[in-house]
């Protein structure tokens, strides 16, 4: 069996495509997978890295503001609409994989025309401008929200939920390693706060205003700042704290989510899955620079539920800490929100996905 997987762009769509890839060779051993991606973009170190192969299409984004690099859109998609073409026609596949990002569109849009199966995985609320523009050519949607058929024909959706990295299935031993990997205090009322990889600004300016506030009250905060804005807050004051550990980065998230008694994050699809698993207290802080504000929807899907609670990034500077410091003085609505986010967790997702690939390529 043949399977192509494309696109990517973030690590939103680049580890849930590995997840992807790794079920289906789980179940199918054998198995031949290409990933095709965009050049220059995280996925074409991420993919080789887990050990598969992968070719580049130069392809990018159409940028709403006006930019002369707009001038260039037209050009590039016609070029990875060939070389996806060329791909399809030489590697044959049973079934094309699209998980949203630029790639994808060429590749599955070709490989849809060449009679090839296509299976898209939508990681958020709200559909993106490739998945959309797909919706009516593929056979199978899995998704992670209610209510997709705004986006895809009800027939053909299949709610799976978002494929999560696997160390974060069982973190009930983990808590007394964490604190030790963090030099935490054991035992200490803890808030873990990132942005992922590059930084959030507002939450690191949230944590920045309240040095004061921290320093009168008995918790221990893990603060990943981000590659970004490092320069900006690693010698600042609430980094300096001894109730505060700064991290630019984050090693591994298992042990930081499971020595947190609170968590504190933006709302991107793949946040929202793995808090959904590790079944943690969340205050979400969606970011305002996505298309189609879709990190707000995917952030009401869990507070319409009481599964979570939200802070708009317009008052976060402000009112983030403190809200965090009641959330972790009220232990019953701390409960409340674990159950609940805990009934919308979907820890089988990337093997539900592999089982839909191969019902299709066969």
């Amino acid at each position: 069996m043949k399977v192509i997987i494309s696109g990517g762009g973030t690590g939103g769509h680049v580890f849930p495509a590995i997840a992807i890839a790794n079920a289906i060779r789980a179940i199918e051993p054998d198995v031949d997978i290409l990933f095709v991606g965009a050049k220059g973009k995280l996925e074409m170190e991420k993919v080789p890295k887990a050990g598969y192969p992968i070719e580049g299409l130069n392809i990018s984004g159409f940028h709403r503001k006006l930019t002369m690099r707009n001038l260039m859109f037209p050009f590039k998609l016609i070029s990875s609409l060939w070389k996806a073409r060329g791909i399809v026609k030489r590697f044959q596949p049973d079934v094309a994989v699209g998980v949203g990002g630029y790639a994808s569109g060429p590749t599955l849009d070709r490989a849809s025309r060449a009679g090839v199966p296509t299976l898209i995985q939508e990681q958020n609320s709200y559909a993106g401008v490739t998945n959309k523009l797909l919706a009516k050519r593929v056979q199978k949607a899995c998704v992670a929200y209610d209510n997709m058929e705004r986006f895809f024909p009800a027939e053909r959706i299949q709610y799976t939920g978002n494929p999560v990295r696997s160390d974060i299935l069982d973190l009930e031993n983990k808590r007394a390693e964490g604190y030790a990997h963090f030099g935490l205090e054991a035992g200490k009322k803890t808030i873990f706060a990132f942005g992922g990889s590059l930084g959030a600004k507002t939450i690191n300016e949230a944590f920045a205003n309240s040095t004061e506030l921290l320093k009168k009250e008995d918790v221990q905060v893990l603060w990943q700042m981000g590659k970004l804005y490092e320069a900006n807050y690693r010698e600042g004051a609430t980094a300096q704290l001894p109730n505060v550990e700064a991290r630019t980065f984050i090693d591994r998230m298992d042990l930081a989510y499971a020595l947190s008694d609170i968590i504190i994050g933006r709302a991107g699809a793949l946040t929202i899955s793995e808090l959904c698993i590790v079944g943690k207290p969340a205050l979400l802080v969606p970011s305002p620079n996505v298309s189609e504000d879709h990190q707000t929807k995917n952030a009401m899907a869990l507070v319409d539920k009481k599964a979570a609670l939200l802070v708009k990034d317009k008052v976060a500077k402000t009112d983030l800490l403190p809200m965090a410091l009641d959330l972790l003085k009220d232990e019953a609505k701390q409960g409340k929100l674990s159950q609940n986010i805990k009934e919308l967790a979907k820890p089988n997702a990337a093997a539900e996905i592999a089982k839909a690939v191969i019902e299709l390529a066969k």
